[in-house]
């Protein structure tokens, strides 16, 4: 069996008890670190060494401004060195006054360390020195022996008190010598010696009547100190039986709080004499003033009553000596023991030892944020005691060793939702009835920078009009930082600009408290309509926290721009100095019926909206009912038919308005020149304004020069046409060639269609129309002048402009065209002159 055992216990049993050891080795070592005690000597001077508390507690003296170390006792009986950690007395020490007659002493208080936060328990055991000398309680005995006396007999004599404990409160006595009289011990309870005075030899009262007699008290301690008293014995007549009393130890147990007057117990001594020498008289012995004031003896009945308050805190035993004298002086002593019972007569008390606040709201689960130490002076049941947290906080409370509790912290600390806690420390005994007591705790949550800056809106749109001042307003934008202190703190910067404003950084700028972002220049709606900044809002933490939000502005348009007429167009500067003629003009055929379609005033306005809204108006013209303008369109037509009366030559001015507020308008002058063909309208656009005959002779006349030769030339490039013509039809027409037939036209006739000026509009086109009906017979035309015809293009120099002819009548009275008749093809012409 054995050996089956030891297999069971083979390496993984051993390993497993290995580990169970070192376990209760660690525990065993923390409660030893976590008590640290010291004994030292009472009425040792201020600023005496009692140890190295921080070496003992493990810390190095790099590590003490950072621990922050401290002691947390009630009465500072010690302190505690910033510097090298040791531990100081503080103020004096007196044994005798801090723990009475108690066979131990010491202090107990708790040492705190921050960085994380614990706590130590530490003990100083206070050591007696024989510092207090035996004392009596009166300095003179007085003693009554009558002669009768039989030698051997013992009378007992006062006890002295030594305030010391130990070894320092053993008594020894002496007595002077004498012949009649010796002293004997008689051993007492707890050790202590009774002292006896023996009566050696028979009394004469007749020969001596009185005798004095020194007894000296002696301690044990180093060195020994001593006290005296004087007995003084009166030798008497007859009585010799001493009181005694029944019990030489009286017992008795009472509760703490009884009234003053209370019984606690009955003491009975008797006398065999008769008369006044068996009368007995109580009263205490040597005792202490403390013990005079919490009980009285009644001198007649012996009875022990309460004549103060007792306090099973305070002390829970009380023992004196009590003696019984006779009429004739003898005397008995007896010890009486009376116990306290302790009440539930003292509520828990709670002592904050440390408080952690404010507390970081990042601190981990399980931060310690404070340390209490709860106390019931009561025992037992009475002083047991349970503590508990009451209020809405992340917060418990663990017991700690030795009467400590720590409260931490059980879940996430958030100092935007609750900057502070406050929590109740309810602490309660298992006495009948239970008491309680509480104490509140507030913490305090500071901040830390886990919040980024929010705005208002991810967002925002601006609208600025154009030509703005600079510096001018155009949005606050806000973001808000749940942070406080400078970690809410929030400035204001620019992130960029949008791709499709091109420098649109520069446009703004913004505010670095405000978040104002205000025009950098003037805008212009022409040449930016809209633009996109990205502002960046950054807090004051470390590390600092930022958000992005999204600005848009756009650009509103003002009536800035006046409309710009494109056609016809304005005559420059160079062109000026050349008089109206250098200014486009309209051939309008006399046969045009009202609504024919003169020109079109063509115009642009760099505006947007209604500013841009063209309207167009005649202001001005040679015959204000002949002709007419669109409102929209800016179409030029006839009002009426082109009557003979009309002038030739019709000068009219078009104004071109906006719907800005206020409008703004342009003018475009149109020259209409009321001819059929373009050889009639030569004449009439030869002409000059009365005006301006002067200022334009010399250009006039280069004119006419010009035209001399284009008419010269144009006849020279006709004449070859036709001999080219007449050669190619003898070998027989192409199909290229089919409009143009064998017959000629009249050279007293126009070389242009009738309706050849039709085109009006700033386009060039193409006509093809049949000869007139009246055809002469090739026998009646005359032969071909030597000099060729030049068309219409050649002779004035222009480029043609092609648009489709529309408006095409037949004049008045004229043949119908001969459908076999070859068709003329020619090319409408703009003339500038």
């Amino acid at each position: 069996m054995a050996v089956r055992r030891r297999q069971r216990l083979g390496p993984g049993g051993g390993r497993a008890l290995l580990a169970a050891l070192l376990l209760l080795l660690c525990v065993w070592r923390r409660a030893a670190a976590e008590r640290v005690r010291y004994a030292i000597a009472e009425e040792l001077g201020r600023g005496s060494l009692v140890g190295p508390l921080a070496r003992d507690l493990g810390l190095s003296a790099d590590e003490l401004p950072a621990r922050k170390l401290r002691l947390s006792e009630e009465k500072q009986y010690f302190t505690v060195n910033e510097e090298n950690g040791n531990l100081y007395v503080n103020e004096r020490l007196d044994r005798e006054e801090m723990c009475g007659e108690s066979a131990t002493c010491s202090v107990s208080f708790e040492a705190l360390v921050h960085n994380p936060l614990n706590i130590f328990h530490v003990e100083v055991s206070i050591e007696d020195v024989n510092d207090n000398s035996p004392v009596f309680s009166n300095a003179v005995l007085d003693l009554e022996i009558g002669e009768w006396t039989l030698p051997g007999a013992r009378f007992p004599l006062e006890m002295a008190r030594d305030m010391d404990v130990g070894r320092n409160s053993l008594l020894s006595y002496q007595l002077t010598s004498n012949p009649s009289f010796t002293l004997a011990m008689k051993e007492g309870r707890g050790g202590k010696k009774q002292p006896e005075l023996v009566l050696e030899s028979a009394l004469d009262r007749e020969k001596q009547n009185f005798f004095e007699l020194l007894l000296t008290a002696l301690d044990s301690g180093e060195p020994t100190r001593s006290g005296t008293v004087q007995v003084r014995i009166n030798v008497t007549d007859l009585n010799d039986n001493p009181p005694v009393f029944s019990k030489g130890v009286y017992e008795a147990r009472v509760a703490e709080n009884l009234s003053a007057g209370s019984l606690v117990l009955r003491v009975q001594a008797t006398d065999a004499d008769a008369g006044a020498n068996g009368r007995v008289l109580y009263s205490f012995g040597n005792v202490p003033e403390s013990i005079r004031t919490l009980f009285t003896i009644d001198i007649e009945s012996g009875e022990v009553r309460t004549a103060g308050p007792l306090d099973f805190e305070e002390q829970s035993k009380y023992g004196f000596r009590l003696e019984a004298r006779d009429g004739g002086g003898l005397t008995d002593h007896c010890e009486v023991q009376i116990g306290i019972t302790d009440e539930n007569d003292n509520a828990p008390e709670i002592t904050v030892l440390s408080l952690s606040s404010p507390v970081p709201e990042d601190a981990p689960t399980g931060t310690v944020v404070a340390l209490l130490k709860v106390r019931d002076r009561d025992s037992g049941e009475n002083g047991q005691v349970t503590c508990e947290l009451s209020g809405e906080a992340p917060l418990s409370i663990v017991a700690s060793s030795g009467g400590s509790y720590k409260v931490v912290t059980s879940g996430a600390l958030d100092r935007e939702q609750a900057s502070e806690h406050r929590v109740t420390v309810v602490a309660r005994d298992r006495g009948r009835p239970a008491l309680r007591s509480s104490r509140e705790l507030v913490l305090e949550v500071s901040d830390v920078n886990d919040n980024a800056p929010v705005f208002e809106e991810a967002a925002y749109s601006a609208y600025v009009a154009e030509n703005n001042a600079a510096g001018a307003l155009v949005l606050r934008v806000q973001a808000r930082d749940a942070d406080a202190g400078a970690n809410g703190r929030v400035s204001y910067w620019l992130a960029g600009g949008s791709a499709g404003a091109a420098g649109a950084a520069p446009l703004v700028s913004v505010e670095a408290r405000s978040g104002a972002l205000y025009a950098q220049r003037s805008l212009d709606y022409e040449q930016c309509r809209e633009f996109t900044v990205a502002v960046r809002a950054q807090d004051g933490g470390s590390p600092a926290r930022s958000s992005t939000a999204t600005v848009r502005v756009f650009v509103l348009d003002r009536n800035d721009n006046a409309p710009r007429v494109l056609w016809p167009a304005a005559a420059g500067p160079g062109e000026a100095a050349g008089g109206a003629a250098a200014a486009p003009f309209e051939v309008v055929p006399r046969s045009a019926e009202a609504g024919y379609l003169v020109a079109k005033v063509v115009a642009v306005d760099a505006d947007a909206g209604r500013n841009a809204w063209l309207s167009y108006e005649l202001v001005q013209a040679s015959e204000p009912a002949l002709f007419r303008v669109g409102l929209h369109s800016g179409e030029v037509r006839t009002a009426r038919a082109v009557g003979e009366r009309d002038a030739a030559k019709q000068r009219l001015v078009a104004v071109v308005k906006d719907h800005g507020q206020p409008a703004l308008s342009a003018t475009a002058t149109l020259h209409v020149v009321l001819a059929e063909s373009l050889q009639e309208a030569l004449p009439e656009l030869s002409e000059r304004p009365a005006g301006a005959e002067a200022a334009a002779a010399a250009a006039e006349l280069q004119f006419y020069l010009v035209l001399a030769l284009a008419l010269l030339s144009a006849l020279l490039v006709l004449s070859v046409a036709l001999a080219v013509l007449a050669r190619l039809r003898r070998a027989g027409p192409p199909a290229v060639l089919r409009c143009l037939g064998a017959q000629r036209f009249s050279l007293a006739g126009a070389a242009f269609p009738a309706d050849f000026c039709e085109g009006t509009l700033p386009y060039s086109y193409n006509l093809c129309v049949p000869p007139p009906a009246r055809a002469v017979p090739e026998a009646a035309w005359p032969p071909p002048p030597p000099v060729p015809i030049l068309s219409a293009e050649e002779l004035l120099g222009g480029k043609p402009l092609e648009k489709p002819t529309s408006n095409s009548s037949a004049g008045e009275g004229e043949v119908p065209a001969n459908p076999d008749a070859p068709e003329v093809c020619e090319t409408g012409t703009r003339i500038w002159l």
